[in-house]
């Protein structure tokens, strides 16, 4: 409502806020949705593989998507009840191959045609990741580590594809592409050997990369623990931001779920900006572990949001979504957790960021405490509604009729 909406952005203008500037902010910064939450990552390889190298989707909710069209028509529902600048993210095992298959250490940009294609007639950009789980060729746990030279030269092959078909997508659709490696590499129990798999690691990536590609952005994601390497993972943080430090044009990217429940990546964000020109970014949420659950507006999420905004780093920090719930409706689980990730950045972008500096340099440490609380009830509804209508998006809890007509009117008709 207009009157609300002028209300709200006197108190925040009160602080020194410039709210039109923030809303304008807000509506550039491209935040990329991962197609996996509509299959369940199933991906579309004959039929769709079962799920292995410690990813696992959990529930039976109706309408999963079960081909290319189907799941982006329900990406199309999702996008029109987001508001803002969107991405979509892929895995390689999402190629659409039509009567051409062929296996991930062989895959081609025209396997993902119809994928391009469909992002130019969206303005949507694209960015791409290799898949190294959920395949034959994962060996007793292990892809890029393995002591098997066969083994990891497919995967080789395939992490050198797949940066050729960022660099092609990159080159059609005009923006660059952030290709992200993650493996399932490690162990169950205790290993006799850290250093020797972390060394074929890093032999593998070298490989992978040492072909300059244009567009690309590279990044490659550690993890703490995982199903199935609980005592010990090849590609853990430690490596990987030495990795990057070391290879110009490489860089680590932070998953907010793949660190001890006691870290934060809220804290990890300044402390890659003070070395990296850009941060990666996958937004999760995880509970008691890496579970991927559907991103809520919580304190951890308006943290990252606030030390992006804080450092002026919207446009170095690349934000990505990596959830998948197969408990609820999976259209529905789009929308929240994309709609969530932009509430907290315009609760950032509102926050007098400037002054609470200054208040920290004076060593004024109850004045910030004090103007931090009282931001906490500031009427950032007010401020996102009138950002929703002027995209010409549902402001409110409206949005959800439109999930339940899709429901009734094409998911229940999947079998």
């Amino acid at each position: 409502m207009p009157d609300r909406y002028e209300s709200a952005k006197q108190k925040y203008e009160k602080l020194g806020v410039d709210v039109e500037a923030a809303l304008a902010q807000l509506a550039v910064k491209p935040i990329s949705i991962h197609c996996w939450q509509g299959d369940d990552v199933t991906g579309f390889e004959r039929g769709g593989a079962a799920l292995s190298g410690g990813i696992q989707a959990t529930g039976n909710y109706l309408g999963k998507a079960r081909c290319f069209e189907e799941l982006i028509a329900d990406f199309d529902k999702a996008c029109s009840l987001i508001p803002g600048k969107k991405r979509i993210n892929l895995h390689a095992s999402y190629a659409v191959f039509g009567g051409d298959y062929a296996d991930r250490d062989q895959l081609r940009p025209d396997h993902f045609k119809a994928w391009v294609d469909y992002a130019k007639a969206r303005g949507l950009g694209i960015d791409f990741n290799p898949t190294f789980f959920s395949h034959p060729m994962v060996k007793d746990g292990l892809t890029l580590s393995s002591p098997d030279e066969r083994t990891r030269a497919f995967w080789v092959r395939h992490g050198i594809a797949c940066r050729r078909i960022a660099a092609h997508m990159a080159k059609e659709l005009g923006s660059p592409v952030l290709c992200n490696i993650w493996i399932p590499d490690g162990y169950k129990d205790i290993p006799a050997d850290r250093l020797s798999p972390r060394l074929r690691l890093k032999q593998s990536l070298d490989a992978i990369f040492a072909e300059k590609l244009s567009g690309v952005i590279d990044s490659v994601e550690s993890k703490v623990f995982g199903i199935g390497l609980e005592a010990y993972t090849v590609g853990n943080s430690e490596f990987y931001i030495s990795y990057a430090a070391r290879h110009a044009g490489v860089y680590s990217l932070l998953d907010n779920g793949h660190y001890h429940p006691t870290e934060t990546v809220s804290d990890k964000i300044p402390a890659l900006l003070a070395f990296f020109d850009k941060v990666p970014l996958h937004v999760t949420r995880p509970v008691r572990w890496d579970s991927d659950h559907v991103v809520l507006f919580d304190d951890e999420l308006r943290e990252i949001a606030k030390e992006i905004v804080r450092n002026d780093a919207l446009d170095k920090v690349l934000i990505g979504l990596d959830y998948f719930d197969a408990s609820i409706n999976r259209v529905a689980a789009w929308v929240i957790g994309t709609r969530n990730v932009q509430k907290a950045l315009l609760w950032a972008l509102l926050l007098p960021h400037c002054k609470m500096k200054a208040l920290q340099n004076g060593a004024d440490f109850t004045e910030l405490m004090m103007l931090t609380e009282e931001c906490k009830t500031l009427p950032l509804g007010d401020i996102w509604e009138h950002y929703c209508t002027s995209q010409h998006i549902p402001a409110d809890e409206s949005w959800f009729d439109e999930i339940r007509t899709y429901e009734k009117e094409v998911l229940s008709e999947r079998y």
